[in-house]
């Protein structure tokens, strides 16, 4: 899989955690300073923990070996990867916390940070990125490294790749072109309708509306912020703080209406509650047109390589830079490590060396990519995508930015993404992030709830019309309301402690 997969897109809005410590280190972590700090005794080993969705390169071993030449010569390091299947992440990386298995860095995910960090399997960061974090602080930027404090402390730092969201319709250009379809205007689900309408009627095997596992056409079009789970959200892209059950707005009950008019159509697939692939398997299978996507600067590049076919987006919603946004993938040191000076100054490479960056991303010069300009890479002769002996995944890995393009990408991809970034609608709430231990009883309860009924909905597979008011009822007896005044009250007092 490439690297250039969107997180977003791949998996909604999923979330880890992370943590830090403090031992003897010589060194400040700077790539340009850090071989020459003199530090002597044994290099030592970091374990560095991260999904993976598809099977471990073949030349993994030969990436790790140079990553460990180079981290031995700048920080007295080196580096075991440890890359997990993402069906086995949680558990895994669960077993390896609670059994103090060896484990310094970890990719942590939004949905479980907090709980992580609760449970004090994170190590605190703070006084690490002072010493140590230099280059992490300046390439988020302040708004985005404050993003992941809990309480104000910080026990993650996100990875730099597109920090907002923007959503909006992506199809096959060949069927846009053939019917003429421009959705250059098109800023709401009713604007979609005519397009549906024409693939439906002129492509009968085609479903209009794709969506992959676990998710539906309203996964990919909010004008909220969830505040991490939905259960009590801020509307209209987190302008005040005030927090609302969405499920009983009037917004999400017309969005539901709007989703059962469109399954009975036949633009949504009748086994949408149960799909097993992604989006871009489906297209690419020829079994679907488009669906609504988390768009950001690359997109249609990215989503051609991965349907193997030209496809074409249409921006419906601004962008918009949430909590939710920014903590979905973040890095953090474990409790387990035995030095987390050193796990900081090796993480403070991931996000100030390009050197690194590019071999985590991108694997051995010569080998898996040659230069053809200056920071633009391609395959070597007789390389392709099916036989490379390794591809990483540049937004997991660090700074993204740092990253050299792909031919044929936009040569100016991240100084536009960095646009994209600096110029999102930032919610109110930015850098909250609820903690659910005062009420985790309700908690669990409500999310069985969601698990039952929410998905089903959101594809139209229900009747909103008699389904709503029972799901709603639901969620009250599992305890929404008392969720919803615990996260009141304590995001007002985050804005209270943060001059909101």
């Amino acid at each position: 899989m490439r690297r250039k997969l969107s997180w977003s897109g791949a998996l909604l809005a999923c979330a880890l955690s992370l943590s830090a410590c403090g031992s003897n280190s010589g060194s400040n972590g700077d790539a340009s300073s850090a071989g020459a700090s003199g530090e002597a005794g044994a290099p030592y080993e970091l374990t560095v923990a991260y999904f993976t969705f598809g099977s471990v390169p073949k030349d993994q071993q030969l990436v790790e070996a140079e990553l460990s030449k180079l981290t031995k010569a700048k920080i007295n390091a080196t580096v075991k990867l440890l890359p997990i299947s993402l069906s086995t992440w949680q558990n895994q990386i669960n077993l390896m916390l609670t059994s103090n298995e060896k484990l310094d860095l970890m990719v942590l995910m939004g949905n479980s940070y907090a709980n992580q960090a609760a449970k004090g399997q994170l190590v605190e960061l703070d006084e690490l990125l002072a010493q140590h974090g230099q280059g992490i602080v300046e390439a988020l930027g302040p708004d985005y490294s404050n993003a992941a404090k809990i309480s104000g402390k910080t026990y993650g730092v996100p990875t730099v790749r597109d920090l907002a969201a923007s959503y909006g319709y992506m199809i096959r250009k060949d069927l846009a072109d053939k019917y003429k379809l421009d959705l250059t205007n098109a800023k709401t689900l009713d604007d979609l309708e005519p397009a549906l309408k024409t693939i439906k009627d002129n492509e009968p095997n085609l479903i209009p509306m794709v969506n992959g596992t676990g998710s539906s056409p309203l996964t990919y079009f909010s004008t909220r912020d969830s505040l991490g789970d939905d259960m009590g959200v801020l509307l209209d892209n987190g302008k005040d703080l005030k927090v609302v059950n969405w499920f009983e707005t009037e917004e999400y009950a017309a969005e539901l209406k709007k989703m059962r008019e469109w399954y009975k159509a036949g633009y949504i697939s009748k086994d949408a509650v149960t799909v097993k692939e992604s989006t871009s398997d489906i297209i690419k299978a020829g079994k679907g047109a488009g669906n609504l996507a988390t768009l950001k600067p690359g997109f249609d590049t990215q989503e051609s390589r991965l349907s193997g076919m030209p496809i074409v987006s249409y921006q419906m919603l601004p962008p918009v830079a949430k909590t939710s946004t920014v903590t979905s993938i973040m890095w953090g040191i474990a409790k387990n490590s035995e030095n987390p000076e050193k796990a900081m100054q090796f993480l403070n490479l991931m996000y100030s060396d390009k050197d690194i960056v590019n071999l985590l991303d991108w694997g051995i010069e010569g080998k898996h990519y040659v230069k053809v300009k200056d920071n633009v890479i391609d395959y070597p002769e007789g390389v392709n995508a099916g036989n490379v002996g390794y591809s990483g995944m540049g937004w997991l890995f660090g700074n993204q930015f740092l990253s050299y393009i792909f031919n044929g990408d936009d040569e100016q991809l991240w100084e536009k993404m960095k646009q994209f970034n600096d110029g999102a609608i930032k919610s109110k709430a930015l850098g909250f992030t609820f903690d659910s231990s005062p009420v985790k009883t309700e908690f669990a309860a409500v999310s069985n709830v969601l698990d039952q009924y929410q998905a089903a909905l959101e594809n139209g597979a229900l009747d909103p019309d008699k389904t709503l008011p029972e799901f709603i009822g639901k969620l009250k007896d599992a305890g929404i309301d008392k969720i919803i005044a615990e996260k009141q009250k304590q995001l007002d007092a985050w804005a209270a402690a943060n001059g909101k």
